[in-house]
């Protein structure tokens, strides 16, 4: 037995889990079994010692097992065998320092607790077993709490409870017991406790404390009392000590959660009267001294755990009853809770809230508010409330809030809460100034509620919400009115007048700014609260109306911040804040609450803020930018975006937008669907300058959203954010908000703030009209055309041809000017034709006649709509076919042009009229319908339309009645011989096949003398310009004042003859060259003799218009730019009469430009007539005609002479020059190019490759260098003129011009491995412009179409120049080339001159070799060219020498390849000295390959004849100027290239000969 007993009792130190289930079986069954059996063993060392082993250990894993048997092991131990209390306390904290082995698991912790709570409540149980008599037993059970409970189990709790700030001590007795008792025996590390701490550990901890204590005290309430009186201390201790009790209060709240759960809910009853309840008695008085929330929240969360009564009878040791509890909560919860505002405050409104009874809730909630609000006065006295109960009052209805919001019924509870007291106070604090604090704001948002879209309470009346925001807008509105900008109080007067708001008196105040804060701060806290009084519409888009207009004032200000003065600025800068949050809020509420506002209300509301917009723009005259125009667009887009939720919606507020009103619109009205105009008298300078402003907000809506929204009123099913593409085909709604009027209004405004009808609304008009809106166009078209009529007015245009777009800014009759835009638009767009054309001429025509008389509103306005009509009408009319019986009659143009004829021949001669008479509508009329067309430049000028025999002989008929008249009494009226020179032009343009001999010195007289009177004008106005500049004052701004004095064209007459005039001569001049077999015969009357002379005298006057317009300029810019400026500006007011100059010259013949060039230096003025072409051809302000008949006369002769180089020696006839033989010091010394042009050659602007790439400084640089290339073009290959200005361009002008081409040419297309697909992508024009450049030697042709400047013209003028450079200047071309280090680049270019410049180059240099006749019986030479290859054979006597010279694919950028394919009797040195003479020649030469080739056999020629070779070139004829050696060396007798010499005395520094180094 004692053997068997040794073994079982003693397996506790076996270690494997799965044996401890048998071994605890074995165990318990063996010493039921044989209790006997423990005598035998030494129980101390054989089984005690192993067991405390087993369990320090964890059980060695089978804590699932093993734990659960411990209970039943304490049971079967004998007590005979033990030492009860020794057995114990050594039992328990074995057990307890193997819990750290348990946690690997939750089953395993929980197992754990389970088996400390079982063994304990077991001892304390089971104590008379070990000890006998009942003080004893009482003595064992203390000692167990004490040392188990106390010591092991209740601090582990507080250390896991507070895990956040365990490095902090409880306090000294907590430590002190934690050190002896836990870390005595186990001293654990840091990471294993807090790996424990976690929240299911201390769960598990807490609950076994629970049970314990449960048992405990049902077993002895004594026992219970020991751990009772423990816990009171630790809560005391933590009070007292102030520095942790906020930190450390944690586990009292958690320990009474732990207590509700595990006990008060299983109907235990001591918690409450046994610990909770005494402590908090005990603790009461100390935590109302303590200010700590942390210590309040101790009492809320007893209370609700245990109930208000219930708490408040153990604090104040009363009674359970209604009278008792009311009494203690009034006299002494209240006045404790509700103290001077503190840290400890939210937590004591905490748990004022939370001793709220049921059952005696209206007493209790109206003792509180009556203490906060009254404080035992009588009656309520806003003056004589405390503020710090604001503070309270906000913080405790924020809490009220919160707990309403977990109450299943919100709106119940709602009504429990309200309070008449809180409604005056909410009023109250509104209307108060100053105000409280910073609760203020925090108070009302509390009881209005409304915070987000789901909150719902409020806690005042519907009446009271309607007063608050009542002050909201009042408050708003008295900022809106202090606000600096006009349009902001003006918008803030619109919006409230005629309201229930409108008789508010808004006096400013100092603290305004505190004021708008502190209804934001409302308004940002109680937003959806305005749904509450939604039926209150006016008050609530009131205030939404103001939010917005202040967040337009934010702006506002931001955009117009650097154009308001220093006072402005600080006026507006102390707002900005306030206006930049409330454009935060207005963010804000634009998704969360404006989405979801009633649709009555938010169409209402929509409609007031785009009237207010529109207000905007009619009142602040201050802001005229283009910005502030864009910024009300972006007001006016976000307002739909906002508020319409489709496109039915958009239009429905645009209509808003654009109703009517007394300012607008100005000249046509809404009528329904269609239009009407308005007829009311409305001042035009008094309101145009606002209403401009008005259209430029439109034409921004335009561009954002699209034509068809804004102005055809199209509507889809798509939001009004949705991008502007076109609804044309949507099939839906076209007619019901179709604006007719609106295009018509717009129209006959014309320009606006940024932008006029020409560059934005026609074009989108256009756009909209290519889809076919037809019925659209007519309305507009009919309302046009009823306000031409209405107005009638003439247009003032030249009828002789049809009127640009650009042109019809002239006329002045808004309607008509309108009208035309239309007409000219469409049709030059063929979006109208012949089939419009007609309807509309039919209509004209049959509201030209009133019965028998004529409707002169209409004659007025037919001539220039005729203009436009007339060819478009004449289509179809030429190709009917002679089968028709009478084809003449079919057209409807020739039958009323006829009529419209023979009605004019009715009347009596123009030199019998007087003014007032409708014969000058009549007369106009009819010219309109025969108009000429001018192509391109005025570069030719013919009939515009086809006429029928009838109409032209009722022409000629015509023209021979007024010619009649007016040789035999000339009527000197301006308007007669205007109407006269515009039939002279059209008849002979139409009837110049029947003029006789007579008519023709008419017509060219008439023409001289028209142009003549012009002359003489232009002269007086030169004259007065060059006496400004002689005679003027030093003042600039004076003397500018009499430029522009000076340029003034008073009577306009004179010019409008001669543009007629000048019209008439070059029909005239294309007569004369014509050689159509077909007018033979009528050319008899034409013949140039006959003429020559009269021609000459018209064609001198010509050029002299021509000479004072560009002599002007030039002494304009003597003076300054800006003089220069006012003269070049001043011709754009008579543009087709000087491009009609232009043309005119273009014509004229050298013989005439150099009379006038001659009697331009006669005339003695301050600049000659090539300075005056260089500054037309350089203007500041470019008038294309103009500016090529200037590079046309400067470029050819005779201007070409004088325009280029001054020599300092004299050219003989043969070439040569005279003073050869001096050392050439620089070229600069031997040619000397005018100023004007050197200037820009020599000297580049700065930065110029930097420059914008249309700059006027880079374009006068391109015409420059075409200038100069001209004339190499136009002097002789071999000439020393030539020559020394290629050596000019090489030493003297920068390479960087060809940087700068290469900016213009699109590279990129040939970066990168493969450029042949890329050839196709290079601009046409650049391609064409290279390649016509060589083929013509010549850039006249790209300089022609320079103007007006744009960046496709540019490059094809680069491209231009680039070629022409390669042709004249290779040498110059590829030195440049040589020196590019980027790779990348240079291949490009490379790639660029293969593909479009060298083929061209090549075939020309070959054709140009193979048809010279510089063969001769020694020198031949043959050409290849398939292989690029020209081999040039040179013998001489029984010498001689091939010599083959190869141009590469990329010629001239790379050098040409010479070979010696074969030599005879030539030594070596001599061949290699040959061959590298022959390829200086050809690398050097800058011309044609031809001309270097000539050359080098000259050279050889030379050299053969014995002539002396150059020492230092080793050649006889020098590479670069081709002159021969004749500066000999007076001791050696050498003779040297007076450039190589010059070059030797530059490099050595010293005059000394090369060979002898004597003195030269």
């Amino acid at each position: 037995m004692k053997m068997l007993a040794g073994t079982i009792l003693g397996s506790f130190q076996e270690k494997s889990p799965a044996c401890h289930s048998s071994m605890w079986e074995t165990v318990l069954l063996f010493s039921r079994t044989f209790p006997d059996s423990w005598t035998t063993v030494n129980v101390q060392k054989t089984v005690i010692s192993r067991l405390w082993n087993f369990l320090k250990n964890g059980c060695f894993g089978s804590q699932k097992v093993s734990y659960p048997a411990l209970v039943l092991f304490l049971e079967v131990v004998p007590s005979k065998s033990i030492t009860g209390d020794k057995f114990f306390l050594d039992f328990f904290p074995s057990l307890w320092e193997g819990r750290h082995m348990s946690f690997s698991s939750n089953t395993d912790r929980h197992a754990f607790f389970l088996a400390v709570e079982e063994c304990f409540i077991w001892a304390v149980r089971n104590a008379s077993r070990y000890c006998v008599g009942a003080e004893a037993i009482y003595l064992f059970q203390h000692t167990l709490v004490d040392e188990v409970l106390l010591r092991f189990l209740w601090p582990e709790y507080l250390l896991a409870a507070s895990s956040k700030n365990q490095d902090s001590a409880f306090s000294s007795s907590t430590l002190d017991q934690s050190k002896n008792g836990i870390q005595s025996n186990h001293k654990e590390p840091r990471e294993s406790l807090n790996s424990k701490h976690s929240m299911d550990y201390e769960e598990s901890l807490g609950k076994c404390i629970v049970k314990i204590l449960s048992g405990i005290q049902r077993l002895d309430n004594n026992l219970f009392l020991v751990f009772s009186s423990k816990f009171q201390a630790d809560i005391l201790d933590i009070f007292h000590q102030t520095e942790y009790s906020s930190q450390n209060v944690q586990w009292v709240v958690k320990f009474i959660l732990l207590l509700d759960k595990h006990a008060v809910r299983n109907g235990e009853i001591w918690p409450l009267l046994d610990l909770i309840g005494p402590t908090l008695q005990k603790s009461f008085p100390v935590i109302g001294t303590l200010d700590s929330p942390d210590a309040v929240t101790v009492i809320v969360t007893a209370v609700s755990v245990f109930g208000p009564r219930q708490i408040t009878q153990q604090i104040m040791c009363i009674g359970l009853g209604a009278e008792e509890f009311l009494k203690s909560f009034i006299e002494t919860i209240i006045p404790w809770s509700l103290k001077k505002f503190s840290p400890s405050t939210a937590a004591r409104l905490d748990l004022l809230l939370a001793l709220l009874d049921d059952e005696c809730f209206s007493k209790q909630w109206d003792a509180v508010i009556r203490y906060l609000v009254l404080q035992e006065k009588v009656s309520f006295d806003p003056g004589t409330m405390d503020r710090n109960y604001i503070s309270v009052l906000a913080i405790l209805m924020e809490k009220v809030k919160e707990r309403t919001k977990k109450s299943v019924h919100q709106s119940d509870q709602c009504e429990d809460w309200h309070h008449e007291l809180l409604d005056l106070v909410a009023v109250y604090v509104v209307q108060a100034f100053p105000q409280f604090g910073d609760s203020d704001a925090r108070f009302i948002c509390a009881v209005l509620g409304g915070g987000t879209i789901d909150d719902k309470i409020s806690f005042i009346s519907r009446k009271t919400v309607t007063l608050i925001f009542e002050e909201v807008l009042r408050r708003l509105m008295t900022f809106m009115k202090d606000s600096t900008f006009a349009w902001v109080q003006d918008v803030c007067s619109l919006l409230f007048s005629g309201k229930k708001y409108s008789d508010w008196r808004l006096e400013p105040s100092n603290n305004l700014l505190e004021m708008a804060h502190f209804v934001l701060d409302i308004l940002n806290g109680s937003l959806f609260c305005l749904n509450i009084i939604e039926a209150e519409s006016e008050l609530v888009q009131g205030i939404l109306a103001a939010i917005f207009i202040i967040d337009w004032e934010f702006s506002c200000i931001n955009v117009s911040e650097d154009k308001l003065n220093k006072e402005h600025i600080g006026e507006t800068g102390s707002r900005l804040a306030f206006c930049e949050a409330v454009h935060a809020f207005r963010c804000k509420i634009r998704d969360q609450f404006l989405r979801g506002f009633g649709v009555n209300n938010r169409k209402s509301l929509g409609t007031t803020l785009v009237q207010s917009i529109k207000c905007i723009t009619f009142v602040d005259n201050r802001f005229e930018s283009d910005n502030f125009v864009s910024l009300c667009g972006q007001w006016t887009l976000d307002v739909f975006e906002i508020f319409c939720q489709d496109q039915v919606e958009e239009q429905q507020l645009l209509e808003q937008f654009l109703i009517n009103n007394d300012l607008w619109p100005l000249w046509v009205i809404p009528d329904g669907t269609g239009a009407r105009l308005r007829t009311d008298n409305v001042s035009l300078s008094l309101h145009v300058p606002n209403n401009t402003k008005f259209i430029a907000l439109v034409d921004k809506l335009i561009s954002e959203i699209g034509f068809d929204r804004v102005v055809a009123g199209l509507t889809s099913e798509a939001s009004p954010s949705s991008t502007k593409d076109s609804l044309t085909d949507l099939g839906i709604n076209k007619t019901h908000y179709s604006r007719p009027w609106l295009a018509a209004e717009i129209l006959c405004t014309w320009k606006w703030l940024g932008g006029c009808v020409l560059d934005s609304f026609l074009p989108s008009f256009v756009s909209y009209m290519k889809n076919g809106d037809c019925g659209f166009s007519d309305s507009i078209l009919n309302v046009l055309i009823d306000g031409a009529l209405v107005h009638g007015s003439c247009s003032g245009l030249n009828l002789l041809k049809r009127a640009s777009v650009d042109e019809l800014e002239a006329v002045d009759e808004p309607f008509l000017r309108a009208l035309l835009s239309v007409l000219s638009t469409f049709f030059q767009d063929n979006l109208w034709g012949n089939e419009k054309a007609t309807s509309l001429f039919k209509l004209l025509v049959d509201k030209l006649y009133i019965g028998d008389n004529a409707n002169l509103n209409c004659l007025k306005i037919l001539p220039s709509i005729m203009n436009i009509l007339v060819r478009p009408l004449s289509i179809g009319v030429e190709d009917q076919t002679n089968d028709l019986p009478d084809p003449y009659s079919e057209s409807k143009l020739h039958n009323v042009t006829v009529d419209w004829l023979k009605r004019t021949v009715c009347f009596p001669s123009l030199s019998t009229w007087q003014s007032g008479e409708d014969m000058e509508d009549w007369l106009q009329l009819v010219i309109s319908c025969f108009p000429v067309e001018v192509t391109e430049i005025m570069q030719e000028i013919k009939p515009a339309r086809y006429v029928f025999p009838a109409e032209r002989a009722v022409l000629y008929e015509l023209f021979q009645k007024q010619r009649q008249g007016a040789s035999a009494v000339l009527n000197k009226l301006p308007l007669v011989q205007k109407l006269l020179s515009e039939l002279m032009v059209i008849s002979v343009a139409y009837c110049w096949e029947d003029f006789d001999e007579d008519d023709w010195k008419f017509v060219l007289h008439r023409l001289r003398f028209w142009i003549e009177a012009a002359v003489v004008m232009m002269e007086e106005v030169v004259e007065n310009v060059n006496n400004t500049l002689t005679n003027g004052s030093n003042d600039v701004n004076a003397s500018l004042n009499e430029f522009e004095s000076a340029v003034v064209i008073s009577d306009p007459f004179p010019i409008e003859l001669a543009r007629n005039a000048l019209v008439g001569f070059s029909l005239f001049c294309s007569l004369i060259g014509s050689q159509d077999k077909e007018h033979t015969g009528n050319l008899n009357h034409l013949g140039s003799e006959k003429w020559e002379i009269i021609t000459d005298r018209i064609f001198e006057g010509i050029l002299r218009l021509f000479f004072c317009t560009a002599a002007s300029e030039a002494i304009a810019n003597s003076c300054c730019h800006e003089a220069s400026s006012i003269i070049a500006s001043s011709r754009l007011g008579h543009r087709q009469f000087w491009e009609s100059v232009a043309s005119c010259v273009l014509q004229s013949s050298s013989h005439a430009r150099d009379k006038a060039m001659k009697s331009i230096e006669i005339w003695g003025l301050s600049k000659g007539a090539i300075s005056s072409l260089y500054a037309l051809v350089f203007s500041c302000k470019p008038l294309p005609p103009l500016q090529y008949a200037a590079f046309v006369l400067l470029s050819t002769e005779p201007g070409a002479q004088l325009a280029f180089t001054c020599d300092t020696g004299k050219v003989s006839n043969d070439g040569t020059l005279n003073n050869e033989d001096s050392i050439e010091t620089s070229s600069a010394e031997n040619v000397h190019l005018r100023e004007e042009l050197s200037y820009k050659l020599e000297k580049l602007p700065p930065m110029v490759l930097e420059m914008d790439l249309v700059a006027h400084e880079r374009v006068n640089l391109l015409v420059a260098w075409c200038l100069l290339l001209e004339h190499m073009t136009s002097l002789p290959s071999s000439s020393p003129a030539r020559e020394r200005i290629i050596q000019y361009v090489q030493e003297s002008t920068s390479s960087v011009i060809l940087d700068c081409l290469f900016q213009h040419i699109p590279l990129e297309l040939y970066m990168g491995s493969s450029s042949r697909k890329k050839d196709a992508e290079l601009p046409a024009a650049v391609s064409e412009a290279a390649r016509r450049a060589i083929a013509t030697s010549s850039v006249s042709y790209s300089v022609q179409f320079l103007w007006p400047v744009g960046p496709e013209k540019m490059a094809s003028l680069a491209g231009a120049v680039f070629g022409l450079m390669l042709h004249h200047l290779p040498a110059y071309v590829r030195g440049w080339f040589s020196d590019i280090r980027d790779r990348s680049g240079s291949s490009a270019i490379e790639a660029f001159t293969k593909a479009w410049c060298s083929p061209t180059l090549i075939s020309n240099e070959l054709s140009q070799i193979k048809k010279s006749s510089f063969a001769d019986e020694n020198f031949s030479v043959s050409v290849s060219k398939s292989a690029n290859e020209v081999v040039a054979t040179y013998t001489k006597d029984e010498t001689g020498m091939d010599l083959v010279i190869h141009l590469p694919p990329s010629y001239p950028l790379r050098a040409v390849d010479v070979d010696c394919t074969r030599s005879l009797g030539i030594t070596e040195v001599k061949r290699r000295k040959w061959l590298m003479s022959l390829m200086s020649f050809v690398r050097n030469q800058n011309g044609a390959l031809a001309e270097a080739i000539r050359i080098w056999k000259s050279n050889f020629d030379k050299e053969f004849e014995g002539v002396e070779e150059c020492p230092i070139c080793y050649s006889v004829i020098h590479t670069v100027n081709h002159s021969m050696p004749r500066l000999a060396c007076k001791t050696c007798k050498h003779k040297f290239h007076s450039a190589c010499l010059y070059k030797w005395f530059s490099t050595s520094h010293k005059s000394t000969c090369p060979l002898c180094q004597s003195p030269f």
